[in-house]
């Protein structure tokens, strides 16, 4: 196999003209015979027993020769390719021009991944959230925990407020008549949760246990019983019982409770360290994100619908095994969802977009910086993967190429030179 000839005909694309020498070919049309042969009745022979050179005789000496090529084709185009230095991104079109018993020649229309440009990617400015932990911050997160180890308690003193749940009996009425889903019985609703359409909660408000009443509502116009928008109705309650949140006191019994602390102050500690620590992930994850917006901003060339394409049916693969994983299919995914692929597509095309120019841009980078990652680097990803895969690191080299993770480590510390040589602010 060898590269005849490689032009560029438009902007990414290429026409590649290959040639295959006989041996390969014959070896791939002889690879055909043995699989086709077998469904092949030849008179005089059992069926699948017939003799090459029989069955070409009979069909014809090219009979197998279509198959063989397209046997060939994967191997022969890649070989060219990387000859000519090409990183193809898909094969737009393939044509055999000769074929024979010393082999064939074919040309191929191939998009290429693009030459970009990016300038600038040394000292650009960005400003890091703070990882400054509060006071505030830290009584908040104690509030959460004693929202989390709170208890609902009987009111009878006093008549229901915002932030009380009530234990309801329900019914609504449209001019005069019930409607179906609009009762309930010793129903428990959260004032001020918002769950209820809008006036009906506020409207509890202000009653005492025991209490019956009515109330006039308005259904929305956007509501989702076509029966019922923008209707006006009424509710007869009875209001059975209230109930509000006691939350636990913050004192060392509390804390023994809700940690391995002793102490208030210790807890205190301790949340601020916990604190700190979230801060200091999500400032930097932030800061990882803006030096890459950045980044694909400076990215200046003409990329290939293709890629996006590719990446996007990458990422939709991606949420199949997840949904698998969940036992779901992506088929199941779209009758609950209502959508078809071509939506699905569309919809991680912008995330799709974002992670080829950022990938680009990076290896870029990495060529003009001369960034090559060292043996003991790879030997380390490797290591890294056989852990994160559960397999044994010489599995896991046999299954991914070492270009591949070369690649990936390039792009890795081309970031690192880009966020080393960052103005933070």
């Amino acid at each position: 196999m060898a590269l005849k000839s490689s032009n560029m005909t438009q902007t990414n694309t290429y026409e590649v003209e290959v040639t295959v020498d006989g041996e390969t070919f014959m070896n791939a049309v002889n690879k055909i015979y043995k699989k086709e042969s077998k469904r092949i009745q030849v008179p005089g022979f059992r069926k699948g027993k017939a003799p090459r050179m029989i069955i070409e005789k009979m069909y014809g000496e090219d009979v197998f020769y279509d198959d063989a090529m397209q046997e060939c084709y994967p191997d022969a185009l890649d070989a060219a390719c990387k000859e000519a230095d090409l990183k193809v991104v898909t094969v737009t079109g393939l044509e055999a021009t000769e074929v024979g018993k010393d082999g064939f020649t074919f040309k191929a229309t191939v998009v290429v991944e693009p030459e970009i440009e990016i300038k600038d990617y040394k000292g650009i400015e960005v400003e890091k959230l703070s990882t400054e932990v509060t006071e505030k911050m830290i009584d908040e997160e104690i509030d959460r925990v004693r929202d989390r180890n709170s208890r609902m308690v009987t009111v009878e003193d006093r008549a229901a407020e915002n932030g009380d749940t009530v234990v309801i009996d329900f019914e609504g009425f449209c001019d005069g008549e019930a409607f179906d889903g609009g009762k309930a019985e010793e129903y428990n609703l959260e004032l001020g949760s918002g769950n209820f359409i809008p006036g009906f909660e506020e409207q509890l408000v202000g009653h005492n246990t025991g209490d019956e009443f009515t109330i006039d509502v308005k259904f929305p116009e956007e509501y989702q019983a076509e029966n019922l928008k923008g209707k006006d109705a009424q509710f007869k309650i009875k209001l059975h019982e209230i109930k509000t949140k006691e939350l636990p006191e913050v004192d060392d019994d509390f804390v023994k409770d809700v940690s391995e602390k002793d102490t208030v102050a210790e807890y205190r500690e301790e949340l601020k360290e916990q604190i700190a620590k979230r801060l200091e992930s999500e400032s930097e994850r932030d800061l990882d994100d803006k030096l890459s917006n950045a980044i694909i901003e400076k990215v200046e060339g003409e990329i290939p619908e293709q890629m996006y394409d590719n990446e996007a049916r990458n990422m939709v693969r991606e949420m199949d095994m997840r949904l698998r994983q969940q036992g779901m299919d992506f088929d199941t995914y779209l009758k609950y969802t209502g959508m078809d692929s071509d939506a699905v597509l569309e919809m991680y095309k912008p995330e799709a977009q974002r992670r080829i120019k950022m990938r680009l841009a990076l290896e870029k980078i990495a060529q003009l910086e001369n960034i090559t990652p060292s043996e003991e680097d790879i030997a380390a990803e490797y290591e890294k993967m056989a852990g994160a895969y559960n397999m044994e690191a010489d599995k896991v080299k046999e299954i991914i190429p070492v270009e591949s993770v070369k690649e990936d480590l390039g792009v890795q510390l081309a970031m690192k030179l880009v966020k080393d040589n960052a103005v933070i602010k």
